[in-house]
C-alpha cells in the first residue's frame, strides 16, 4: 500500500514540474527560446530537449526499454542534448518530450518500485538500482532545470510562475522597489553594517563568556 502511495505521488509530481517546464516556452520568440541566456550557454529550449532526453534514458534503457531514437547525451562533445541546432523545430522538440514521457509514464506503470534497473553510466556499486531511486533521480532532474527556466525566462520579459493560473500580472514598479531595497540591503552587509543592525542577543557566544561582535 505504501509502495502504491509512494509511486503515484512521485509521479504525480513528475507530471506537475513536466508542465512547468514546458510552459517556460509559452509565447516566446523562436530566437529567445533558442538564444545562450548564461554565459555557459544555458537556454530554454535546450533545456526542455535535456530533460527529454533524462527521462527517455532513465525510464528507457535502465530497465532494458530502450526508447525507440537514438538519444543525446550530455556527455556528447558539443553538449547536442543542451541547445536546439538549426534543423530542430521547437515542435520537433516538444513532441520528442511528449513522446518521453509517454515511454516513461509506461515504465512507471508497469514495474514495482522496487523494480531492478542499471544504469551504466553511474558508477559501480551506485549503477545497480530500482524504479524507486530513478523516480526520485529524474524528479529532482526535473524541478532543478524547471527552477532554472524559471530563472532564464524571467530574465527575457520577467514572467514567472510554475503554471498559468498562478502568474500574475507583472507591477513594474513593486518590482524596481524590492530590487532597489535588496540591493541597499546587500551593499550595506558588504561594507559591514549587517554585523551592526544584528540585535545583541542573537550575536555569537564567545568561549570566554563574551560576545561577539
Amino acid at each position: 500500500m505504501i509502495d502504491e502511495f509512494a509511486k503515484d505521488n512521485l509521479h504525480k509530481r513528475l507530471r506537475r514540474d513536466r508542465e512547468a517546464l514546458l510552459w517556460k516556452l509559452d509565447g516566446l520568440s523562436e530566437y529567445d527560446a533558442r538564444r545562450p541566456l548564461t554565459v555557459t550557454g544555458s537556454n530554454l529550449l535546450g533545456l526542455v530537449k535535456h530533460v527529454a532526453s533524462v527521462e527517455a534514458g532513465y525510464f528507457g534503457e535502465v530497465f532494458g526499454r530502450p526508447f525507440p531514437k537514438p538519444l543525446p547525451r550530455w556527455q556528447d562533445h558539443d553538449g547536442s542534448d543542451l541547445w536546439a541546432a538549426e534543423g530542430e523545430t521547437r515542435d520537433q522538440i516538444i513532441e520528442f518530450y511528449r513522446r518521453a514521457w509517454e515511454h516513461s509514464d509506461a515504465t512507471i506503470n508497469e514495474l514495482p518500485l522496487d523494480a531492478p534497473g542499471h544504469v551504466p553510466w553511474w558508477p559501480h556499486p551506485h549503477s545497480d538500482t530500482n524504479l524507486f531511486a530513478v523516480m526520485v533521480h529524474v524528479l529532482g532532474e526535473t524541478n532543478r532545470h524547471a527552477g532554472h527556466a524559471d530563472i532564464l525566462r524571467e530574465g527575457v520579459d520577467g514572467r514567472t510562475g510554475m503554471r498559468p493560473e498562478h502568474e500574475t500580472q507583472i507591477d513594474e514598479k513593486a518590482r524596481a522597489a524590492r530590487y532597489a531595497k535588496i540591493e541597499r540591503a546587500a551593499r550595506s552587509a558588504a561594507s559591514g553594517g549587517a554585523q551592526r543592525s544584528v540585535p545583541r542577543d542573537l550575536r555569537f557566544e564567545r568561549h570566554d563568556g563574551g560576545r561577539e561582535g
